[in-house]
């Protein structure tokens, strides 16, 4: 499993803001903490406002806070927001069934099992236990 840099960058934006506790903070800030570009976070700040993870506010003294709490903020449902496609082999997005290995193959069924682990495994945490001072589990 591979996520986007894009996802991966939400969740930095989103950690960074939930350690303010309420204060605001701006692109520029991110942007040299994290050493992310500045055009490709105003996109994720907008996308993350659209879909209610920040609140923005404009003007000369704006910038953005969280647009709930952290303990809301579930790490799977905000993987499955920002990633555009979570079909890990092209065989998953295939609508159509057009699959010419479609009864031959079982890999799909074994990625897709894959895949619902993985989900399953960070819908258990919110962005409150990602930010925490000690880790939500061992890390190995």
């Amino acid at each position: 499993m591979r996520l986007t840099s894009f996802t991966d960058y939400s969740v930095r934006v989103l950690m960074h803001v939930a350690k303010k506790n309420g204060a605001l903070s701006s692109i520029r800030e991110v942007s040299e903490e994290y050493d992310i570009s500045k055009n490709h976070l105003m996109k994720i700040v907008h996308a993350l406002g659209k879909g209610g993870y920040l609140e923005t506010i404009r003007g000369k003294n704006g910038g953005f806070k969280l647009g709930q709490d952290a303990k809301k903020i579930n790490i799977g449902k905000l993987i499955r927001y920002t990633e555009e496609d979570m079909n890990i082999v092209q065989c998953l997005g295939d609508q159509d069934g057009n699959c010419s290995l479609h009864k031959k193959c079982h890999f799909a069924c074994v990625i897709n099992e894959a895949r619902n682990a993985f989900l399953a495994a960070v819908d258990k945490y919110t962005l409150a236990d990602i930010v925490n001072d000690r880790p939500p589990v061992k890390l190995s």
